[in-house]
């Protein structure tokens, strides 16, 4: 999920660096802190785990493409909800 991020920034060349690596930290702390939301992202987080929690039943199913794409970024949803919390709870929100 953190690739297809990335592919929209542009994909890199051959022997360049690929920046899904550092996509993988700074894509959901950026989010947090635009979002900054407790509740919304308490929400957003719990989403994330459900998806996580059933993720062997989700894996094995037929998806369609927008269950597929949450199955993708099910990690990056968790983290999103965790980042903005913690930005949530630092301005005091």
């Amino acid at each position: 999920a953190y690739q297809m991020f990335v592919d929209t920034y542009g994909v890199p060349r051959y022997q360049e660096a690929n920046p899904a690596l550092m996509t993988v930290v700074t894509f959901p702390f950026s989010f947090g802190v635009m979002f900054g939301d407790i509740g919304h992202g308490l929400l957003l987080m719990l989403f994330g785990l459900f998806v996580l929690w059933n993720e062997d039943k989700l894996g094995k199913m037929k998806r369609g493409e927008m269950v597929d794409i949450i199955y993708g970024g099910r990690y990056m949803l968790t983290f999103m909800g965790f980042f903005a919390m913690y930005a949530g709870f630092m301005y005091n929100d």
